[in-house]
């Protein structure tokens, strides 16, 4: 969301004015650029347990960042983030800290920002006694040992979430997730992208599940972060139907936005309590109860970041289905989204083999996925068969790109570890399902130590 003081206020006057302020997102291809995500958990280095906002904790790793040029994002006076140019540090609900990167032009560009933002993480925690790990489900806290971060609109969501689904606390206090943003140049291509990447989700939550431990026991998940989301509010998040519309286009997105629930408008410092209203009655004349005044471009750029879909339409596209994992896997992430939609002839055969199969197809994939990831049955094979097709299809759209870091490496080098898995090898659940069952003799906690930063 925008940060506190930084909203449009413009007052809304129609559901067209909404649809250009999306609109406005749209670039020449000469203008696209990678945006990537990443969260992690913080964890005591002597108990492994998460640590607090303060003492020494996650409020001390902020401030130790800023002394690094950072910025820092305050909410009633609290330091809840940081920003450094076109990037910044944001804390999840239990204080797993997220960079969203800045915009790069390369994936050489990518690796290098998660290098340097590990190396300055490393640096604020060693001197607290704290580590960061990234992966996708907390494997052995439990709900009531997670912190909470002093952010408003977090206190609204808590109270909320249990009345919209049964895990929506979980999702905010014990998931992890990398996601990277990627560009449009028009309503046609956003809603082309849109339908290939939606439906290929699921194939990214199976390539990229890690977490298969829920208090300290294996889960019957490679996914279990995937398996959060299926109940957590689903009003707001799936695999729309819409979206699959051939007419889908940024007026028929924010119709469907309109009716998603509330969760707060922000005013004079404070967030005002406003869930499980929608916000087409909000836009119609606000609530008598809540002195908010009228619905401002603000509130609805804020509400657009409560929509919780696997791909997620802003003024850009963000792919929302992976699991966070290693270093290698984070930049994969981004390399299969940038091969499959940022070359026209590697979009174009992406959009033909998504079209072989009714969207209800990977409405079905996402029910599966979590449990059974990569293994899952696939016209006859498993999701291997898949992930080979869709690779290769992202291999080309890299070569097609041409861009080579200072050592003449090109992009492609960036999906290795997922042609390693689409060959046959273990995704990360795999891979820590066999630790814990042969090297660390039933010990999830050790998974800290391995998975570290």
């Amino acid at each position: 969301m925008s940060n506190p003081g930084d909203a449009d206020a413009t007052p809304i006057t129609s559901v067209r004015q909404l649809a250009d302020h999306i609109a406005e997102g749209c670039k020449p291809r000469e203008k696209f650029s990678i945006g990537t995500e990443h969260e992690k958990f913080g964890f005591s280095l002597n108990t492994r347990l998460p640590p607090p906002y303060e003492p020494g904790g996650i409020r001390a790793i902020l401030e130790a960042m800023a002394v690094d040029g950072w910025e820092p994002i305050l909410d009633r006076g609290n330091p809840i983030g940081l920003k450094r140019g076109g990037a910044s540090v944001s804390l999840e609900p239990a204080g797993q800290l997220e960079l969203s990167g800045g915009m790069t032009t390369t994936l050489h560009e990518t690796h290098d920002e998660l290098q340097a933002h590990y190396a300055e993480v490393r640096r604020a925690a060693a001197p607290l006694g704290l580590g960061f790990a990234p992966l996708g489900f907390h494997p052995f806290a439990t709900r009531a040992q997670m912190p909470w971060m002093p952010k408003g609109r977090y206190a609204i969501m808590k109270r909320y979430m249990p009345l919209a689904g049964s895990m929506g606390l979980d999702m905010m206090t014990r998931t992890c997730t990398v996601q990277v943003n990627l560009d449009y140049e028009s309503e046609a291509d956003m809603a082309r992208k849109l339908r290939v990447s939606l439906a290929l989700q699921p194939l990214a939550t199976a390539l990229f599940a890690n977490s298969p431990f829920t208090e300290g026991k294996p889960n019957g998940y490679q996914s279990y972060r995937a398996h959060v989301w299926t109940d957590t509010d689903n009003q707001r998040s799936g695999i729309p139907e819409v979206f699959f519309a051939e007419d889908f286009g940024f007026e028929r997105y924010v119709e469907w936005l309109l009716d998603v629930p509330m969760y707060f408008a922000y005013r004079n410092g404070s967030y005002i309590d406003l869930a499980g209203r929608s916000f087409r009655q909000f836009m119609a004349g606000g609530f008598d109860d809540a002195a908010t005044g009228p619905a401002s471009v603000g509130d609805f750029a804020d509400h657009m970041t409560t929509a919780f879909t696997d791909v997620r339409v802003k003024r850009f596209l963000e792919m929302r289905g992976a699991d966070a994992g290693r270093a290698d896997m984070m930049v994969a992430q981004s390399a299969l989204w940038v091969g499959l939609l940022y070359d026209g002839t590697a979009l174009e055969a992406a959009d033909r083999l998504v079209r072989e199969q009714p969207w209800q197809v990977y409405r079905d994939l996402r029910a599966q996925v979590p449990r059974t990831g990569i293994a899952t049955p696939w016209r006859g094979g498993t999701l291997r068969d898949l992930a080979h097709d869709v690779i290769t299809i992202a291999r080309d759209g890299l070569r097609a790109r041409g861009q080579r870091d200072a050592q003449g490496q090109t992009e492609e080098r960036f999906l290795a570890p997922l042609e390693a898995i689409a060959a046959g090898g273990p995704n990360q659940a795999e891979y820590w399902l066999d630790r814990f069952h042969g090297a660390w003799q039933g010990d999830a906690t050790r998974i800290f130590a391995e998975s570290a930063i």
